[in-house]
């Protein structure tokens, strides 16, 4: 069976349909055949073309299963979870109808001396999990991740070494999203070294898509005050976004 309730072209429905098939040969994979959602989002990534979802299907279950620290024991109440929420670390902006939805990752909001870094990054793969669950949209429109670099100190960059970033890039590069800009702002010349980290694991068009700045976001959105918009505050959505996921948490039974 096929959720009706999608909105699929033909095409994507006979795609749907050979996919679901090839999941149930393959259990190693870490994608459910009953998960109609998840499966439209890679075709769709892959631009309806059933080979190269599957190929990123196969590139995304063993992100997963390399990066196990990132997608297990995924209990938003405990305790070092809870202050992560908090915090704020990664927050999703709604964006405005057919456009890409919004995400802000404060690079800098979490203490270096003080949380473990996979912990700060499972945080973050669990609100990017449930947003593509509820917001469905986005496996058409695609994301913005805007990099929020202020504070950012040089305990910070020590947890951002190569091994790190070539993960965090597989990851970014795994997930079947559009991630249509990379837009890091308020950068410090001292980080440089990093964002040329970031570039040699990156592929050619994710490279096309970063762009570095000194300044605040130049994203024509609803943004937060933070970044000089006119919405809530990162304190405002954080606590919006800790209630979500916490009256969801049934959503990451299971689900590792």
């Amino acid at each position: 069976m096929i959720d009706e309730n999608l909105d699929m072209s033909p095409e994507e429905v006979l795609q749907m349909k050979e996919i679901k098939e090839w999941i149930k040969e393959n259990h190693n994979l870490k994608v459910k055949a009953s998960d109609d959602l998840n499966i439209l989002y890679f075709i769709r990534s892959a631009k309806n073309d059933c080979c190269r979802a599957k190929m990123k299907i196969e590139k995304f279950s063993k992100m997963r299963r390399d990066c196990k620290e990132w997608f297990s024991n995924r209990n938003p109440f405990l305790p070092e979870m809870q202050e992560l929420f908090k915090i704020g670390v990664f927050l999703p902006i709604q964006s405005k109808p057919n456009e890409p939805f919004i995400v802000v990752i404060r690079t800098a909001a979490h203490d270096p001396s003080k949380h473990v870094f996979d912990n700060v990054l499972k945080c973050s793969k669990m609100i990017l999990d449930l947003l593509m669950r509820l917001e469905p949209t986005i496996s058409k429109t695609g994301v913005v991740a805007i990099l929020d670099m202020k504070g950012v100190s040089f305990g910070h960059a020590l947890q951002l070494t190569p091994n790190v970033i070539k993960k965090l890039v597989s990851s970014m590069e795994s997930y079947p999203i559009k991630v249509k800009l990379l837009e890091f702002v308020h950068c410090p010349p001292h980080i440089n070294f990093i964002l040329n980290t970031f570039r040699l694991f990156m592929s050619q068009k994710m490279k096309s898509r970063l762009v570095v700045r000194v300044s605040s976001s130049e994203v024509e959105a609803d943004l937060p005050s933070n970044l000089g918009g006119k919405g809530s505050s990162y304190q405002e959505i954080a606590s919006n976004w800790k209630k979500i996921v916490e009256n969801n948490s049934s959503f990451y039974e299971g689900n590792d």
